[in-house]
C-alpha cells in the first residue's frame, strides 16, 4: 500500500540531512536578479497561446499578532487600515497580469495565504474577490479548488459564511499545538473550542475539504503533550493534516530569537513525537502522502497518489500541477511554463513598483533542459515514491543510466541500506525510506553541492 511507512531509527539517523522541500526544482535558492518583468510577460504570452488553465496564489501579509516560530513573509500590525493601500496595489497587479492572459483560461485553483488572509475586513475580502472575478475566469459552479488559510482567532461563523459565499470551498486551519504552555512559549494562545467552532462552521456550510496544520519541535513540547494534541485533532476529523518539523533558525528569522533554545525538545524527543504521530494517524485511518502530509483515503490527494497523478508545486502537493501558477502580492512566486519568478519580499518596494505602474518582479530563473529533466525525476519520486526510467527516457529522449551514471554508486548504497529498491528499470522508495524521500531526491539535485545547507530544514 502507498500509505505504508516503516520506522527505522538507524536509517533516520544516517539520512536525516538538511535539504530542500522541493516545492520546485530548481529551488528558490537558485533564483537570481537577472529575471524580470520582460521574462514574465513573455511567459504569460506563451501561457495565453497554449490556453493553459491557471492556479492563482494571493499573498496577504498582515497579522495582528506575532507567532514566534513563524518564518513567513508577514507584517505585524494592529492597524487594520494598513491593508487598504496594499489592496490598491494588489488590484493593480491583478489587472496588469490579467491583460496578458486570455479570458478563456479558467482558474482551476485559487489559494489565499499569508500572513492571515482574514485580517482583511469582510468588505475588503468582497472587493478583492470581485476584482479577481472581473479580471480572471473564476469558476462559478463550485468545481474549482478554492482554498484559504484560516487563523481561528481571526474567524467566526459570519466569516466562514462570507468565504463560502465568495466561492471558497477549502480551508487550511493553523493550529500548531493545543498545549497552553507551548502556546504561551510561541505567543499563540488558541483554544480547542475556537478551532472546533470554525470546523463546525465549515462542515455546516459544506466546505469540501478541511486541512489542519501542526508543528512538532516547538518549545515546551514533549512526546506526551504533543500526542494529546494529535488525539484532539483526530477527533476533529480533518480531511488532511500537515505535520511540520519546526526548524529553529533564529539567525534568519527574527521572531524566533524570542524562543529560548533551552525550551526546545531534544532531537530524540522530536523523533519520538513524529513516530507517535505517525502511529496515531495511521491507526485513525490517515494515509501518509509524503513530506509531512497525511490525508483520509477518500481525499483527492490520496486518490491522485494511488492513480499516479499527484504533483507538487509552490503550494505543496496538488492535483493542479498542470496549471500555470500565478503568484500575486508581496513575495509571491509564479511558475509559468519554464519560468519561475518572485515578487519583491519588501512591502514598500512591492507597493512602490506598482505605484509606478510596474510589476514587482525581483528575481527568478528560466529552467534549462537539465532542470526540466531533473524536475520530472524529483517530482515522480516525491509524489509517487517510484520512478520508471522508461517514462523519463521517452519524455526527454535520453538513456537514463547514461545520463545519471555518476549517481549509480549513491543509489546502490541507498538500496543496500534499505532506503530504496534499485533495479535496472526503476527506483522504488521502500516503506523505510518514505519519510526520507527528500534525501533520495537530493541525489538528483545538480545544485545542492553549491548551496549552504544551513538554509534548509532537516528532512525529519
Amino acid at each position: 500500500m502507498l500509505d505504508a511507512i516503516r520506522w527505522d531509527s538507524d536509517l533516520i539517523r544516517r539520512y536525516d540531512l538538511a535539504g530542500p522541500r522541493y516545492t520546485s526544482y530548481p529551488t528558490a535558492v537558485q533564483f537570481h536578479g537577472q529575471v524580470g518583468t520582460f521574462d514574465l510577460f513573455h511567459a504569460l504570452r506563451d501561457s495565453r497561446k497554449a490556453q493553459r488553465p491557471l492556479s492563482l496564489y494571493v499573498h496577504v501579509p498582515f497579522c495582528a499578532n506575532i507567532c514566534y516560530y513563524c518564518a513567513c513573509n508577514k507584517v505585524i500590525t494592529k492597524d487594520r487600515g494598513r491593508a487598504q493601500p496594499y489592496l490598491q496595489r494588489l488590484e493593480q497587479e491583478i489587472q496588469l497580469i490579467a491583460c496578458h492572459l486570455d479570458p478563456a483560461q479558467t482558474v482551476e485553483q485559487l489559494h489565499f495565504g499569508g500572513g492571515t488572509p482574514t485580517f482583511l475586513s469582510h468588505d475588503e475580502l468582497r472587493q478583492l474577490m470581485a476584482h479577481l472575478r472581473k479580471h480572471f475566469n473564476l469558476l462559478d459552479d463550485d468545481s474549482g479548488d478554492y482554498g484559504i488559510e484560516i487563523d481561528p482567532r481571526e474567524a467566526d461563523w459570519s466569516t466562514m459564511g462570507l468565504l463560502r459565499e465568495l466561492g471558497f470551498n477549502r480551508v487550511s486551519i493553523g493550529l500548531q499545538d493545543l498545549d497552553p504552555a507551548v502556546q504561551r512559549a510561541v505567543n499563540r494562545l488558541q483554544s480547542l473550542e475556537e478551532t472546533r467552532a470554525v470546523i463546525d462552521a465549515a462542515r455546516t456550510l459544506q466546505f469540501r475539504s478541511i486541512n489542519i496544520d501542526l508543528i512538532y519541535g516547538l518549545p515546551k513540547q514533549t512526546p506526551d503533550n504533543f500526542a494529546r494534541t494529535v488525539e484532539e485533532v483526530i477527533s476533529l476529523q480533518p480531511d488532511r493534516l500537515s505535520v511540520f518539523n519546526y526548524a529553529h533558525l533564529p539567525e534568519r528569522f527574527m521572531p524566533q530569537r524570542r524562543i529560548s533554545s533551552s525550551d526546545l525538545p531534544s532531537p530524540a524527543h522530536k523523533l519520538e513525537m513524529l513516530q507517535r504521530t505517525i502511529e496515531q494517524l495511521t491507526a485513525a485511518g490517515y494515509r501518509y502522502i509524503g513530506m509531512d502530509h497525511f490525508a483520509l483515503p477518500d481525499d483527492e490527494l490520496a486518490i491522485a497518489q494511488e492513480e499516479h497523478t499527484l504533483q507538487r508545486n509552490f503550494q505543496g502537493y496538488t492535483t493542479h500541477g498542470h496549471c500555470d501558477l500565478i503568484g500575486l502580492g508581496v513575495s509571491a512566486i509564479s511558475q509559468i511554463g519554464d519560468l519561475y519568478c518572485q515578487n519583491s519580499s519588501d512591502l514598500n518596494a512591492y507597493q512602490n513598483s506598482l505605484a509606478s505602474a510596474q510589476l514587482a518582479t525581483s528575481r527568478g530563473l528560466v529552467c534549462n533542459a537539465d532542470d526540466r529533466l531533473r524536475r520530472a525525476v524529483i517530482q515522480q519520486l516525491i509524489c509517487n515514491f517510484k520512478l520508471e526510467f522508461a517514462e523519463i527516457e521517452q519524455q526527454f529522449n535520453i538513456d537514463f543510466q547514461g545520463y545519471f551514471g555518476a549517481l549509480w554508486p549513491q543509489l546502490q548504497g541507498m538500496a543496500e541500506d534499505g532506503l530504496i529498491r534499485f533495479e535496472r528499470e526503476r527506483i522504488e522508495v521502500l516503506p523505510a525510506g518514505r519519510l526520507l524521500v527528500r534525501s533520495v531526491c537530493m541525489v538528483f539535485d545538480a545544485y545542492l553541492e553549491q548551496q549552504n545547507r544551513q538554509r534548509f530544514s532537516r528532512v525529519i
